[in-house]
């Protein structure tokens, strides 16, 4: 039996290949680039391509492609051969410097919200050498960024290297003011747990609903869902098992640290969760993780559902986003520390990511606005909309003594005056975890618990970067100029703790009486749905903050607006023309059919015996019948809103409208069609139920 250890890896070009197959001084060059940010010499990158080229050929390779990430929420590709024509007629393999470094994709067939034109097709992509390289089937894939023709952004990478650079460059700044000037880079590290559906290809290809819009728009709730709560960590079904497997040994040989699986909540949910690394190899193999799930799937006979709500009625599908800073020298910043000055610096850098998200809330909530996630959130199942941090008891204890000068009963109450006196040691794991808190301290990292399952996860860390740079930015500017470093950094974090308290919370985050006091007490945002707060990415401290620190500009901040009320917009058109679509030639046909049966059970009853009372029959008869009237009136409306709203041209004012008018029509029509599901002989009904889809893998 092959052991994991000797295939581990085996598709991808990483340190360890990279060391055996490029010369010294290369691989002495190429590490300063992506350990320490040092810019790439030009004269590396054929030494690279020509070993990259042998290796991924040797293994297989035919092709090659620069693989990016544009702003459609999935990876996009064009594969070149290696070939190139031999003088005697034949054919030899090559790969150029020159091509590794940049590719040229058209730009203009990508949203790129008024940056492009569709005569402006130049594009380029450009290598980053910071995430390994790696074969998929039978093509190297060369990680890279992707601009336009101007240099703006057309990406998801592109931005969130700038904020990891950006908060490298802070955070830097803090650390020399602690003496570690051994710290050459500091490093954002993520390790996302993606949550995700398998049903059945059978039940899938008979849902309209879920091959055009990967959720389900009608459905009315099985006997059985998730109520006795067996499914959780429940034994693994073979069939899910064999997938898992399958799975497991697809990712490890892409070099992916897939440690954790099990079932999820809701039947037929499960989860898979990865280890640390840093954030940029984290999200392009988060967006590997995706895309495989589902061609492995396939191969099973099943379908991977990765949308954040495909189920109504049981939980969703969210991804956990497990954030921490570490040191090239292996310290996490947001551990506790051994001594004194260790602890104030860990307070320090705690304070900055408090400060952080109760500055720029409304960055972390636009992070993950979609149409799927607005159906996610704060439906008891997943964080509210309401952004809020969980600390734990002991953790706000200390920073409640430091706001108030009090002595800490935690630490036989020594007065916590930071770098004067003692500051008491930190356990890590003293509090319960809270699964409720969209932003939680777990110990020596924050899950942000808001991020949709098919979300990419590079928005919401480009975001958290920014926000905590931004922080460590105004902290260095006060130290570095501070003539008491010990009593300014007291202040600092007192003054943060005193400012920044509201946004703390370690109560339950479901109960409706947290919502009210958050808002109308605390002042923290409640932007329900993605039209609420995307047009807040334009407030003028959000533009300020992002642009001074690099991370996007004015017009790209501008594209992307845009471009996610568009795709909220097409979102939810696409679902509601699928709902019409369903009800005309499935729907209504169905109830007309039934009705039409039951009329002629009823005649045919009394064709034997008048007396014979049908009392069922007449019942179900009229209700249906009415219901039938009562579906085909509610879909005229709905063909005539997304008629309507067919002509707007501005997204913003668009997208509210969908959010006030269409959605809540939809939500009408929806009703009415799961009631007639319940009332409807199910040979009659056209679509496969709940309870067929949810417990259909075996």
């Amino acid at each position: 039996m092959t052991k994991v250890s000797d295939y581990f890896g085996s598709k991808t070009f990483d340190d360890r290949v990279m060391k055996a197959v490029l010369p010294g001084e290369v691989y002495a060059s190429l590490k300063k680039t992506i350990d320490e940010g040092v810019a790439l010499d030009p004269a590396v990158a054929d030494a690279v391509a020509a070993a990259m080229k042998e290796w991924a050929v040797q293994n297989g390779a035919t092709h090659f492609t620069h693989w990016f990430q544009p702003m459609t929420g999935i990876t996009a590709e064009k594969h070149d051969s290696f070939i190139s024509p031999a003088p005697d007629g034949g054919v030899i393999m090559e790969f150029s410097g020159k091509e590794l470094i940049r590719g040229e994709p058209d730009a203009s067939s990508f949203p790129s919200g008024g940056l492009r034109a569709t005569f402006e097709a130049r594009g380029y992509t450009a290598w980053d050498p910071t995430s390994f390289a790696f074969i998929k089937e039978n093509t190297l894939c060369v990680p890279t960024a992707f601009c336009s023709y101007g240099g703006e952004a057309l990406d998801k990478k592109t931005p969130l290297l700038r904020s990891m650079e950006a908060l490298n460059k802070q955070a830097l700044r803090i650390l020399r003011l602690f003496g570690k000037d051994d710290v050459k880079r500091v490093r954002t590290m993520v390790g996302p747990e993606q949550e995700y559906f398998l049903i059945t290809r059978e039940m899938y290809d008979k849902r309209p609903d879920l091959r055009f819009t990967g959720r389900t728009l009608f459905g009315s709730k099985p006997p059985k869902g998730q109520e006795m709560d067996d499914h959780y960590f429940g034994a693994i079904k073979p069939a899910v098992a064999a997938y898992m497997a399958d799975l497991n040994e697809e990712l490890w040989k892409l070099g992916v640290m897939a440690k954790t699986e099990h079932n999820e909540v809701a039947p037929a949910q499960h989860e898979l969760a990865t280890i640390y690394t840093s954030t940029n190899l984290a999200t392009d193999q988060n967006q590997l993780i995706m895309e495989i799930m589902q061609k492995v799937a396939a191969r099973h006979g099943l379908v991977c559902l990765l949308q954040e709500k495909p189920f109504a009625g049981v939980n969703g599908s969210g991804k956990h986003n497990n954030w921490s800073m570490a040191t090239d020298t292996g310290v996490n910043l947001l551990s506790p520390g051994e001594t004194p000055h260790e602890n104030a610096q860990f307070l320090l850098f705690l304070c900055a990511v408090i400060k952080a998200v109760d500055d720029y809330q409304d960055l972390l909530r636009i992070s993950v606005a979609t149409a799927g996630n607005d159906h996610r959130l704060g439906a008891n199942e997943a964080p509210p909309a309401v952004v809020s941090m969980f600390l734990g008891d002991e953790l706000t204890a200390v920073l409640d003594s430091i706001e108030h000068d009090t002595p800490y009963a935690g630490a036989e109450r020594q007065q916590m005056k930071l770098g004067v006196d003692v500051l008491p040691r930190f356990n890590r794991d003293t509090t319960d975890r809270n699964r409720t808190s969209p932003f939680a301290f777990t110990g020596n990292k924050f899950e942000f618990r808001m991020v949709g399952s098919a979300n990419s996860i590079a928005c919401a860390n480009i975001m958290i970067n920014a926000a905590v740079a931004e922080s460590l930015r105004q902290y260095a500017d006060a130290l570095e100029g501070a003539g008491d470093f010990s009593a300014t950094l007291h202040t600092l974090i007192q003054d943060t703790v005193k400012t920044h308290k509201r946004i703390i919370f370690n109560g339950n985050g479901y109960d409706d009486a947290w919502i009210e006091e958050a808002t109308e007490k605390r002042g923290l945002l409640n932007y329900r749905t993605t039209p609420d707060c995307l047009p807040h990415l334009l407030d003028k401290k959000n533009v300020d903050m992002l642009t001074s620190h690099g991370v996007y500009t004015l017009s790209e901040l501008e594209s992307r607006c845009e471009i996610l009320l568009e795709n909220y917009c097409k979102t939810v058109t696409i679902e509601a023309n699928t709902m019409l679509d369903m009800v005309s030639v499935g729907i209504l046909p169905a109830v007309a059919a039934y009705t039409t049966a039951l009329a002629e059970g009823i005649r045919s009853k009394k064709k034997v015996d008048e007396s014979i009372p049908c009392a069922y029959e007449k019942k179900t008869l009229k209700a249906l019948s009415e219901l039938g009237d009562a579906i085909a009136g509610l879909r005229d409306e709905l063909a005539a809103i997304v008629e309507d709203e067919a002509g707007m041209e501005d997204m913003e004012a668009k997208s509210a409208a969908i959010r006030d008018t269409l959605i809540p029509k939809m939500g009408e029509l929806r009703g009415a069609c799961d009631r007639a599901e319940a009332m409807t002989a199910k040979s009659f009904w056209p679509y496969p139920s709940y309870a067929d889809i949810l417990f259909s893998v075996h």
